[in-house]
């Protein structure tokens, strides 16, 4: 799984997971930049890194052998959770993983080197493991 490797700060506060401004349209990192296909966000979500790997791992089995893939995101925000059956207080719970705050229009995911109805195939089998509505783009 994709995790910093080093943290200025273990623990980040929370944020605001239903704010406007996560609905907001992204302005960096919304066109094809490496690849010649893309797989766009078209909702916000948290993506973990667990998440991130599942899609990443079914992308590259059925682009196939000759495909490049690059990952545009990396789950850099730490999340928390208190063990199970532990009463209130007594301070915030471990770092559990890492996630991502994906707002719409980020391209997720690009590939290069794979005929096109593959590389849509496999740009929209990643999708689906992914918590967010997705499409697929190609480069302008």
């Amino acid at each position: 799984m994709l995790s910093p490797k080093k943290a200025k700060f273990r623990k980040w506060q929370t944020g605001r997971k239903s704010s406007a401004r996560l609905h907001l349209p992204e302005t960096r990192g919304i066109s094809v930049a490496f690849g010649a296909f893309g797989l766009k966000a078209m909702t916000p979500a948290r993506v973990t890194s667990n998440q991130l790997e599942a899609a990443r791992r079914a992308l590259v089995h059925s682009a196939g052998k000759t495909a490049k893939v690059w990952i545009r995101i990396f789950p850099d925000r730490p999340f928390t959770q208190k063990a199970a059956e532990v009463g209130m207080g007594s301070g915030k719970g471990d770092v559990q993983g890492y996630v991502f705050e994906v707002r719409p229009g980020r391209v997720i995911f690009e590939v290069d080197g794979a005929p096109e109805a593959m590389a849509r195939e496999a740009l929209r089998k990643a999708g689906t493991k992914l918590p967010l509505k997705a499409r697929v783009i190609a480069r302008q």
